[in-house]
């Protein structure tokens, strides 16, 4: 392999020739084979970095911090780099010590001589357009990274979000179509009271939808922005005009409405906007686990289980016992919750741990929520299409049920009362009969009029007497 030398303020450290990045990566490189994940799998990530970069080249011209070609060279590697290009480029470990000076130096070397080779000069000749004395002029780790680990954030929500919003969907749909479909409720796992399977399902889109607005409004909060806090919040090396411009120029280049931060040395070391957007992930994640749960119990069996709904089945789901289908899609689901909940315990640490006037730990915040946000994206989009989509409902299983179950005498009592309701349950009991049977046996309602009042307390339309018996 061919090199080429560069220095830092360690001393001088061999280069690969055809690399784009330098010698604060190569260093990071030997420091930290941590995870083997790079920073290139999280590309929110990059592309965020690169709009900040390109927002600080963009006002460093304005003010005249730096000069207009070089302004305009590394503007234009920016975006080169936000549009994909370079991607492999991004080496370092996500996690890593510094708080992300390995991925804010990362980014200041690849599209330093991203912008040298558009100047006609080689790679590495920084004496013409230099990693930190240009691509990091007026900037700091310390705002850069936290900057742009919200806006990768917010895409990563908004991506999320409109994944949850097609899950939602595909649960109202199953639940429209299952809406004339009595079954039994169950709480406590014993038999409750009946419902509409229709009502199930619109349950559990309607349970999606209220924390896609709880993640939206964690989004929002991420608007809030330090860049131009440099170190520590004060500011300094920041040109003057540069915080005055720099935030505005990032809303316009990012599409966001982006705010400064009201006091910049708070802002520096809070993560408190990480910790909200964990516990609103973690609170989405156990929710859709939970939906999980229940499509695998529901669906159990399916000659020994509740065998309600049939599942689309995915795989062969044994290499011993010939026939045997699991929930694979759902348990998928389970497990990305449990992953999400641990990582809402690794912020929680993180934000405790940070001292003084910068949290070290956002490495491992940026990177944990990053991958939950991508995996439950990835989670809620396979549940859609290789579950929900296809599940059928068990009727003749459902309807039997819901006519052998005493449970039903319950949905009488505003007609017979509670004691003549108990009695019906009793009977219903004591003779295995169906609990309608039992209502006109005892000669309480008549068999039409009990029927209307069942379909009416579950929400069911009325049908007719022939194709509603029970």
């Amino acid at each position: 392999m061919e090199y080429r030398v560069e220095n830092d303020s360690l001393g001088h450290i061999k280069v690969p020739a055809d690399a784009y990045w330098g010698a604060h990566t190569a260093r990071a490189l030997d420091n930290f084979p941590i995870s083997g994940i790079p920073l290139s799998r999280h590309p929110e990530l990059v592309t965020a970095l690169a709009m900040v970069k390109r927002a600080a080249a963009v006002t460093n011209g304005h003010i005249g911090a730096v000069g207009p070609d070089t302004s305009r060279a590394i503007s234009s590697a920016c975006q080169a780099v936000a549009a994909g290009k370079f991607r492999d480029q991004f080496c370092v470990d996500v996690i890593q010590g510094g708080a992300g000076t390995s991925t804010n130096m990362n980014a200041n070397e690849v599209i330093a001589n991203v912008a040298l080779e558009s100047l006609g000069h080689p790679r590495g000749s920084y004496h013409h357009l230099h990693p930190i004395d240009h691509v990091n002029r007026c900037q700091s780790t310390n705002d850069v990274y936290p900057t742009a680990l919200k806006l990768a954030m917010v895409t990563a929500v908004q991506e999320l979000c409109r994944e949850l919003e097609c899950l939602a969907k595909a649960f109202q749909d199953k639940g429209d179509a299952f809406g004339h479909i009595l079954k039994m409720g169950r709480t406590q796992l014993q038999d409750a009271v009946p419902m509409s399977l229709g009502q199930e399902f619109r349950a559990f889109a309607t349970t999606i939808r209220e924390d896609r607005r709880r993640l939206r409004e964690s989004a929002s909060l991420m608007m809030e922005c330090s860049l131009g806090a440099t170190a520590v919040g004060t500011g300094i090396t920041a040109e003057p005009g540069y915080r005055e411009q720099v935030v505005d120029v990032l809303a316009d280049i990012s599409g966001l409405q982006l705010v400064p931060a009201e006091n910049l040395l708070e802002a520096t070391p809070d993560v408190g906007v990480f910790m909200h957007l964990s516990g609103m992930l973690k609170r989405s994640a156990v929710k859709i686990s939970k939906i999980s749960s229940d499509l695998r119990l529901l669906s159990s069996g399916p000659q020994n289980g509740l065998d309600e709904l049939r599942l689309p089945p995915r795989q062969a789901g044994s290499s011993i016992m010939p026939g045997k289908v699991n929930p694979v899609i759902p348990e998928t689901l389970n497990q990305i919750a449990f992953a999400i909940a641990g990582a809402d315990t690794t912020v929680t640490m993180a934000a405790d741990n940070g001292q003084l006037q910068l949290n070290a730990f956002e490495p491992v915040i940026g990177h944990v929520l990053l991958q939950g946000l991508s995996w439950l994206t990835n989670g809620a989009r396979v549940l859609r299409t290789h579950c929900v989509e296809g599940i059928e409902a068990n009727e003749a299983l459902l309807s039997a049920r819901v006519a052998s179950s005493a449970g039903v005498a319950t949905a009488f009592i505003p007609a017979i009362g509670y004691s003549a309701a108990a009695s019906v349950a009793k009977l219903a009991l004591r003779d295995n009969t169906p609990v309608l049977q039992a209502i006109t046996a005892l000669g309480l309602l008549e068999p039409d009029a009990a029927r209307t009042i069942l379909e009416d307390a579950v929400g069911l339309p009325h049908v007719s007497s022939s194709s509603n018996a029970r």
